[in-house]
């Protein structure tokens, strides 16, 4: 049996392990958002520069298996959408660290409520993924109803904040934070709609 499985039939692989990573390092580097505000400092090149090749690093492999694969626990095209997804998930937090460092902002103390929302989505998100495997479509709504929650807060804080930003007189420092604001409302969307096709594959494997 193990030189049938190995030489004639078609190459399996394990999609909801490798889509399990990417969301973990997801998750991972938005909590390097969140202990920066928990400290109040920034975030180096260099971890910019690691978060960037770790995740280019996992795309790359999940591309490449798809491509190379006949058999899959879902469509090809709903594993890309989640494959690309999660990639821009963190390439959202990239762009907000890049940001807060061309912009001198050196500490992320300010946006510490909402950071930890965005936390909370992304360990939602990870928990989700992660129950795909045993096929129980309860195990990933709860997770997904959460995100759906949370994405909403996260839109009304960064309304609220933006309305407090706008009484200043400083141009500079507004037009600094509200692209920052922006930018964190971008990270709790990329969140939402990787969210919406996990619910998606969920409903295929019921």
């Amino acid at each position: 049996m193990s030189f049938i499985k190995k030489y004639l039939l078609p190459k399996e692989i394990d999609f909801n392990a490798f889509l399990l990573d990417q969301a973990r390092l997801g998750h991972s580097v938005v909590k390097t958002l969140y202990e920066a505000g928990e400290n109040d400092h920034g975030i180096s090149q260099e971890s910019i520069d690691d978060i960037t090749r770790r995740a280019q690093e996992l795309k790359s492999r999940n591309m490449s298996e798809l491509l190379d694969v006949f058999i899959t626990p879902y469509d090809k095209e709903s594993i890309y959408r989640m494959i690309t997804q999660l990639d821009w998930l963190i390439l959202s937090v990239k762009h907000f660290l890049l940001e807060t460092r061309i912009y001198h902002i050196h500490g992320l103390g300010d946006y510490q409520p909402i950071l930890k929302q965005l936390l909370d989505m992304s360990a939602a998100l990870e928990q989700g993924i992660g129950a795909l495997e045993g096929r129980k479509l309860p195990l990933i709504a709860e997770p997904i109803s959460q995100i759906h929650l949370e994405y909403d807060q996260v839109v009304e804080a960064c309304a609220v904040t933006t309305a407090r930003l706008l009484e200043q007189e400083d141009c500079r420092h507004i037009i600094r934070h509200k692209d920052i604001l922006s930018q964190l409302r971008e990270i709790a969307k990329r969140i939402q709609v990787t969210a919406n096709t996990l619910e998606d594959m969920a409903i295929k494997i019921v």
